[in-house]
């Protein structure tokens, strides 16, 4: 979600956010075999930042408004600006050290009528394509690497934003992410839809979206799930972990006091299709998504990072795009980046994380 409505935002936010301790379950406790300097949990390990793309350009683009990144075919990772514009970045990381990115290309993007998106989830497809969300309608479309509009997938009605469907203004569609062997694509809503309640616990309930296909079949539409956000935190991104479950960002901004971030491993592979539940949370019968805190970002080491407005830990800023960069068994390299929103207040700022799952 772009923040050009600051102020709006910010007041909104900190009027529902109340940054307690989560009800959810408490990270696993699996020892961290390395490094417990860098240690943000048992689980999760930050390797390094950097900050050496913020405010910088590249020909003649603005590199920031960073929203979502993804793995590309060809070792770059894509990096998806929400001012239609796509980065592809030359990342490298030597072992468990600070990440360094070069921008070696940018393509614009446009709808069907050559207008601006408002482009936060980002997929690469397996035939390079690049599936990208905009917050606006909300929407899925195609892309080639060049650029040009292939087509888009269907959205239902309900999750179109009012007076078209339930969905809230710039609360949409913000993460995206495809599960290993291509077949499923899920996108992820920010925030409720108006008329769906909270779960037993008190946790607003957001939609998870996904679209199957069957070989050279496009995509069409799959079963929907209910997934508890924390009080006060909105989903900013989703990725595939390798195994069926999902590592979900939730995050949240409180005047004077900063981001809340919190890393979650959830599995929807047990929930129920809410497709056709009006108002969540349903029936008794009706399940949602489970997840387990993996880290509150907030309890990492802040490095050395400095803050350009108040944060608890210097380390966090807006921290909107998260892609897996490498697999080993249970443990995962993930790459996240912030979303500057041009502002002088934020940074643009690459973060390098080590995540050892816990088994299913």
């Amino acid at each position: 979600m772009r923040t050009r409505s600051a102020l709006a935002a910010a007041a909104a936010l900190a009027a529902a956010t109340c940054l307690t301790p989560t009800t959810a379950a408490a990270a696993p406790r699996q020892p961290y075999a390395h490094a417990p300097a860098h240690a943000c949990s048992p689980s999760v390990r930050i390797d390094g930042f950097s900050d050496a793309l913020d405010k910088t350009t590249f020909q003649g683009a603005f590199v920031g408004n960073l929203s979502a990144l993804a793995a590309d075919e060809d070792g770059t990772v894509a990096a998806l600006s929400d001012r239609s514009q796509l980065f592809s970045l030359d990342v490298r990381q030597k072992g468990r050290g600070t990440p360094s990115a070069t921008p070696v290309r940018v393509v614009d993007l446009a709808d069907e009528k050559g207008g601006p998106l408002d482009s936060e989830g980002l997929v690469v497809d397996r035939d390079g394509t690049r599936l990208v969300t905009s917050e606006t309608e909300p929407s899925v479309r195609r892309y080639t690497e060049d650029g040009k509009l292939l087509g888009r997938l269907p959205v239902p009605g309900a999750l179109r934003v009012a007076p078209r469907g339930r969905a809230v203004s710039n609360q949409t569609f913000e993460g995206l992410t495809l599960q290993p062997g291509g077949r499923t694509l899920i996108a992820s809503m920010e925030q409720s839809l108006t008329g769906d309640g909270p779960d037993a616990a008190g946790r607003p309930l957001v939609r998870l979206q996904s679209w199957q296909r069957h070989g050279r079949q496009e995509f069409a539409l799959g079963p929907q799930y209910a997934y508890p956000v924390d009080k006060g935190l909105g989903v900013s991104e989703i990725a595939a972990a390798g195994d069926g479950r999902l590592l979900v960002l939730e995050r949240g901004f409180t005047a004077g006091a900063g981001n809340t971030v919190r890393l979650y491993l959830a599995d929807p592979r047990r929930a129920s299709d809410v497709t056709a539940v009006t108002n969540l949370p349903g029936g008794a019968g009706t399940r949602p998504v489970g997840k387990r805190l993996l880290a509150d970002l907030g309890a990492c080491p802040s490095l050395g990072a400095t803050a350009r407005q108040p944060q608890r830990n210097p380390l966090l800023d807006n921290i909107e795009g998260l892609v897996v960069t490498k697999r080993s068994g249970g443990v995962l390299r993930l790459l996240l980046v912030s979303d500057d929103n041009q502002s002088p207040a934020q940074i643009t700022r690459l973060y390098a994380l080590t995540v050892h799952l816990p088994r299913p």
